[in-house]
């Protein structure tokens, strides 16, 4: 090794020590024969010396000219820092290095910004330049807590027995949910590969293959528009086991949140962790991921709605629709009629409301706003009973299809939460939504699609369902949300053929269609398959959510733009016409000649 510690070891009890350090120049500061660094590792910073008697003239001039961010190596001796010159803010704050020896390893061209500079620059820029932005200690740490995330991960599933097993990342393409990364083969010609969108199949034959209990962070990709909690290749913790049923797998989790929590952040969470069904979840929250740091429930008054003459109330009840609201406590002074008008024209604009009413409460407990009027005062008091409102309170309401109320509160809850501060960045709030729907209808395509994936398990008490009513049937399926945002989900999945069989006709999948794209994974189930289930847990929007952000790029090491492009290495980028023959291809515009 070239260096004896690192730069952010050295302690007062290292004084007298004769030691050896390497790093990047952070700073530099010349007091008139004498220059002060300090040298940046990913462990700390340390400041040397490099000035008389230790260091002679030769090395006192290089050191002023070296430029930050260069690399170099020091050797000297540790000494205590001058009486009032400690720095608190750095567990090396109470000694310096006085530096012998001074040598450049490598000099630092101008970068287009530097690691420590408080102003950060444009995330495009950050992107092309990530090696340096990767120096920053946000990023280090952003880093540092992935790995530890993902070391507690493994060393958890290990004490419970699981085994780790790699599955292929050339796989076959079996198109339903999100597009496939396609490869071509070369030795195969017009034939592709499709990259994992998750290894949902291996695992299921690894249970036909009697590995009770298997895990694997695995890599796996969708070719999908992104967002900023959304990569086209991301990483989960994938999770399968033999002879459960979703309660154990969920107990399962629970006690994985809790080490993980416990290990990494310092956090006590107790389990079991609370649960609500999808429809309970959508009733109250609006979301199947609902944010529960706080309240802002939704209240249902179209039962109120009914009894009224105003229009607009009336008018969607009457015809199916439904009205409901949340109540803004104490926000009523906090909100200005053009501010509301602004979130009338989000929730019109995101969520295709028609618009927004609101009520404010009064000091007499009245309800007034521009449309009260048209609203006798016993129905206004029902409405203000029904959301609890009390004097200083702003009620809120959308009148429209469930589908529009549900999203346009669940989204309006969210952003006046953070306009408000009612949301304490420090906690970390996780909860179960279960029994999700097996089925939800394409009116476009006339059609049933699954809401997970066709080999989903329902409810063994919604089975005469699936012939019945596939409205009705609720899957045996279950979703980890923290802090408002899925962190994992997963279902117990059908195991026999009968069953499969139903699952595929509702779907429109003939048997043709279904050996075609599952096949392999049919033929393995009838050679004597165990009940299963499992989980997949996203590792990057875990690191995401523990370390309180709210990009994903931030915690992953070379990510893409929103564009899936990788700015750093230009990819994707164009190939050579020779490569494009030897896989039998040919490009329909900007073939490179």
């Amino acid at each position: 090794m070239l260096r004896t510690h690192t730069c952010g070891e050295l302690r007062k009890t290292d004084v007298g020590t004769e030691v050896t350090l390497c790093g990047w120049v952070e700073s530099k500061r010349d007091h008139g024969g004498a220059v002060f660094i300090d040298l940046r590792d990913r462990y700390g910073l340390t400041q040397v010396v490099v000035g008389p008697p230790e260091s002679n003239a030769d090395q006192i001039d290089e050191a002023g000219r070296v430029p930050s961010e260069s690399v170099i190596l020091i050797k000297g001796t540790v000494t205590n820092r001058l009486e009032g010159k400690v720095n608190d803010k750095l567990s090396t704050g109470e000694i310096e290095v006085r530096t012998v020896h001074f040598e450049v390893l490598n000099v630092c061209q101008t970068p287009p910004f530097t690691p420590s500079q408080s102003d950060l620059p444009g995330e495009d820029l950050r992107l092309k330049y990530r090696f340096l932005d990767l120096r920053r200690s946000s990023m280090q740490r952003s880093m540092i807590l992935r790995s530890q995330i993902v070391k507690s991960m493994r060393d958890y599933f290990e004490t419970h027995d699981f085994i780790d097993v790699e599955t292929p990342i050339l796989g076959r393409s079996t198109p339903e949910g999100a597009r496939d990364y396609l490869v071509p083969s070369r030795v195969h010609p017009t034939n592709f590969y499709a990259l994992p969108q998750s290894p949902q199949l291996y695992k299921q034959i690894l249970m036909v293959a009697g590995f009770d209990r298997y895990v694997q962070v695995a890599r796996c990709f969708r070719d999908e528009d992104l967002r900023a909690d959304r990569q086209p290749e991301f990483t989960q913790l994938d999770v399968e086991m033999s002879f459960v049923d979703s309660e154990d797998v969920v107990g399962l989790i629970d006690g994985l949140v809790v080490k993980v929590a416990k290990e990494v952040l310092g956090k006590e969470i107790k389990t079991p962790l609370p649960r609500m069904t999808y429809e309970e979840a959508m009733r109250r929250f609006g979301s199947d991921a609902p944010d529960l740091r706080f309240g802002m429930e939704i209240v249902d008054v179209t039962s109120v709605a009914k009894k009224t003459e105003f229009r607009v109330f009336r008018g969607t009840a009457d015809s199916g629709g439904f009205v409901r609201g949340i109540n803004v406590q104490q926000a009523a002074s906090k909100y200005s009629r053009r501010q509301i008008d602004e979130l009338t024209e989000y929730v019109k604009a995101d969520f295709g409301a028609k618009g927004l009413a609101w009520f404010r409460v009064e000091e007499d407990g009245t309800l007034w706003s521009p449309i009260s009027k048209n609203l006798e005062e016993s129905h206004l008091a029902e409405i203000r009973e029904s959301l609890s409102g009390q004097p200083g309170d702003l009620l809120m309401f959308l009148a429209d299809t469930w589908e529009v109320t549900c999203k346009g509160l669940s989204g309006l809850r969210c952003r006046l939460a953070g306009e408000l501060d009612l949301i304490d960045p420090k906690e970390l709030n996780c909860s179960w939504v279960t029994e999700f729907p097996m089925f939800d209808w394409d009116p476009d395509g006339q059609r049933w699609n699954a809401m997970h994936h066709p080999f989903t398990a329902p409810l063994e008490s919604d089975l005469e369902s699936l012939s019945d009513d596939p409205k009705a049937c609720r899957a045996q399926a279950y979703d980890l949300v923290i802090n408002g945002s899925e962190a994992g989900g997963g279902t117990i999945r059908i195991h026999d053929p009968e069953t499969q069989s139903k699952v595929f006709g509702l779907l429109g999948i003939d048997e043709q269609t279904a050996e075609d794209r599952f096949g392999f994974l049919l033929n393995a189930l009838k050679y004597g398959a165990p009940p299963h289930g499992g989980i997949a847990l996203g590792v990057d929007r875990w690191v995401m959510l523990l370390a309180g952000l709210d990009n994903i790029r931030e915690v992953i090491a070379f990510p893409k733009t929103q564009k899936a492009a990788d700015l750093m290495t230009e990819a994707p980028g164009a190939v050579d016409k020779e490569q494009l023959t030897e896989l039998h291809l040919r490009t329909l515009k900007g073939q490179k000649d």
